[in-house]
């Protein structure tokens, strides 16, 4: 039997109803959610009870989880100690420090890991608590913004890379240029996708920090029409939490922001990622 979906915007997201991910699907409903993530890049499951191995279960489906490394550990002792694989995305503190990783306010778009050689491919997120408001993240389609840029600025940037730097913990783009970074990377402007075949545009507010070989002021001010262009609301998915909601997107062709939230309220999310072996190209 087919599986009950909603379509939640033209471009992207799609919501899978009437699921337990608790419980192994078969093989076939397995496919179906992995071309239904495929065709509509991000999907929502919402009212699931997963614990931290059944998170990892799920995140298989899509391939090999990834280790989440990053310069510190997020793995606490007690009621937060969690499995190789699974990071805490969380403003809660234990002795005056976070328990996970970005904490508090608002995130600009980005792409997971465009900084790193291989970035992930995949990202999972579960939420096992959410403040009364905010926190909301938002997801733009690469495909659509590809596929509706301005065809000279595209001919243009066809075949250009593009120079990726962040300093964890910092959440505006070329702050601190001059220190070292945690990761950088080159990688094309416009990605095509390993899978689909569709080409997306792969540069984002926060991460991208030039684009190689041109001069500074025209890269800022190309960069700038690709950002204002891509974060168009008509590309966007804006997902309100709920706890219980198991999200995953393609990294390959979305990027996603975070809004602000009451610094006075808990938020705790699980986050797994899926690996690749393809640099993008």
């Amino acid at each position: 039997m087919a599986l009950r979906t909603k379509k939640l915007t033209p471009h992207i997201g799609v919501e899978v109803m009437d699921i337990d991910l608790a419980t192994r699907p078969d093989d076939a409903t397995v496919r179906e959610i992995y071309d239904l993530w495929l065709d509509n890049v991000m999907v929502v499951f919402r009212g699931q009870s997963l614990d931290q191995e059944q998170l990892l279960q799920v995140t298989r489906y899509f391939g090999t989880p990834g280790g989440n490394a990053r310069p510190r550990e997020y793995r606490t002792s007690g009621q937060h100690d969690m499995l190789p694989g699974i990071m805490l995305i969380s403003n809660i503190r234990a002795n005056g420090e976070p328990i996970g990783a970005l904490p508090d306010g608002d995130m600009m778009f980005h792409h997971d890991m465009i900084h790193a050689d291989i970035p992930d491919k995949a990202t999972c997120l579960y939420a096992v608590e959410i403040p009364s408001e905010g926190g909301n993240t938002l997801f733009a389609s690469g495909y659509a913004a590809y596929e509706t840029l301005d065809s000279e600025l595209r001919d243009s940037l066809e075949g250009r890379r593009a120079f990726h730097h962040y300093n964890y913990g910092s959440q505006h783009r070329g702050d601190d240029i001059g220190t070292p970074a945690f990761s950088e990377s080159e990688h094309p402007v416009f990605r095509t996708h390993p899978e689909t075949g569709r080409k997306a545009i792969y540069v984002d507010r926060l991460i991208t920090a030039s684009i190689v070989g041109m001069e500074e002021g025209e890269s800022e001010s190309v960069l700038t029409r690709l950002f204002d262009h891509s974060e168009k609301d008509e590309f966007v998915y804006e997902h309100v939490w709920r706890k219980g909601d198991l999200l995953l997107w393609d990294n390959r062709c979305s990027m996603h922001a975070r809004r602000d939230f009451p610094s006075t309220e808990r938020r705790l999310l699980w986050r797994t990622t899926v690996s690749s072996e393809d640099r993008p190209a």
